[in-house]
């Protein structure tokens, strides 16, 4: 006894049918091509202008969204701000992964949460700086990415 295949792909369901054995192939199951999972995904100007919505409503301090496409592969869009407190910025940081969470966006990292002086969040084409204002003066990433298109700003 032989063993038939429970799929056929559609060569082999061609062979079947041209060496004439019909019946065969007619038993056989269709072979269904898997669709890859299309999930809504958001631009990243969406993003990182929901990123400025969020921050702004937590009260962050200077708001800041840089378009970073044409002078880095990094990532599309820088949004720097500050909060006034270590615990504010901890604050700031946790109420966007927390919001975008709920939106069904998930961060790829995180990092500085413990010491609260310089949060990084890293949505891929988005990346979030969320600073003290010392940190924020000291490291000076707007005169760094000067080159980038100043989008919007919230003081």
């Amino acid at each position: 006894m032989t063993r038939r295949p429970s799929r056929l792909t559609k060569q082999a369901e061609d062979d079947l049918a041209a060496s004439g054995d019909a019946q065969q192939a007619a038993q056989a199951e269709p072979v269904v091509e898997p669709t890859p999972a299309i999930e809504p995904a958001i631009e990243p100007a969406d993003l990182a202008h929901r990123i400025v919505e969020l921050a702004s409503d937590r009260k962050a301090v200077d708001v800041v969204m840089l378009r970073t496409a044409e002078v880095t592969t990094m990532a599309d869009y820088f949004v720097i701000c500050s909060g006034r407190t270590d615990r504010q910025v901890q604050l700031l940081a946790n109420a966007i992964v927390d919001a975008l969470r709920d939106d069904g966006i998930r961060a790829l990292g995180a990092e500085g949460k413990g010491a609260a002086r310089w949060v990084l969040l890293d949505y891929g084409s988005v990346i979030v700086h969320v600073f003290a204002p010392e940190e924020r003066e000291f490291y000076g990433l707007e005169r760094l990415w000067s080159n980038a298109t100043q989008v919007v700003r919230v003081v």
